[in-house]
């Protein structure tokens, strides 16, 4: 029997909230015709993603009506540890492309696998010999990392930083001497709620002269990247909204 492939399917970077959002200026046709046509999908939240397909609806009629859409969600470690023995709930994903079926990976924003932890299910389906295809589509970490005008040549992305204040300086002062001495933009993201905070944390820590990079809200409306040194920064009091995602980059 033929078996299926697993589809890295592409997602807008709104989580699905903006209702003036039009699908056409974010993810390319070749998407939403795919989206369009895939009935099994693994996701990191099943809400994003039928909301996802409602818009995809919208330009190109499902294949089979949303209810009949098998969704399932990626398994999340127990409540309390940080990791589990989940193996099984993980293979299982995959198996409607066992079956036969092409299977959608969706994250909830952004290209799945890329700070996100679809990853885990990419590499599981290339141990087991099934074919991987991946979907051109917006990355909020790129987007923001061509718009910043700093070292695209060499860079890394960080991912979350502590909460606890001591230990948020303490890395953003390592992230900051690394930046320097290999001349690396150095990426990271936090929760919306928490922006500010980690704006204001990087004023604080980092060196007057090291340029920092903020782009919030990309390809939505209003979007926007700025780019000063960190003593521009302060001089501009600008702040930052507490439901739109976004991404910070500094160089040293």
């Amino acid at each position: 029997m033929t078996r299926g492939r697993l589809i890295l399917m592409p997602n807008t970077l709104d989580f699905g909230v903006d209702d003036s959002l039009d699908l056409r200026q974010v993810l390319p046709q070749q998407a939403i015709d795919r989206a369009a046509q895939l009935q099994h999908w693994a996701a990191e939240n099943a809400k994003t993603t039928r909301a996802l397909l409602k818009r995809v609806a919208q330009l190109t009629p499902l294949a089979q009506p949303l209810q009949a859409v098998q969704i399932t969600e990626l398994p999340r470690p127990p409540k309390g540890r940080a990791t589990g023995d989940d193996s099984a709930d993980w293979a299982a994903l995959l198996a409607p492309a066992h079956a036969g079926h092409d299977l959608g990976l969706l994250s909830e924003a952004g290209l799945p696998a890329v700070a996100d932890p679809g990853a885990r299910l990419v590499a599981l389906a290339h141990a087991q010999g099934l074919e991987v295809v991946v979907i051109s589509g917006p990355s909020s970490l790129m987007l923001a990392l061509a718009a910043s005008g700093l070292n695209g040549q060499s860079f890394a992305f960080v991912g979350y930083l502590p909460v606890e204040a001591a230990a948020r300086t303490a890395r953003l002062r390592e992230l900051e001497a690394l930046s320097q001495r290999q001349q690396q933009t150095q990426l990271m993201i936090e929760t919306p709620y928490r922006n500010e905070a980690l704006r204001q944390a990087l004023l604080a820590a980092l060196k007057p002269s090291t340029r920092l990079s903020i782009s919030v809200g990309l390809t939505l409306p209003g979007g926007w990247t700025h780019t000063a040194t960190v003593a521009d920064w302060k001089r501009s009091g600008r702040s930052l909204p507490d439901k739109v995602p976004a991404v910070f980059a500094l160089l040293a």
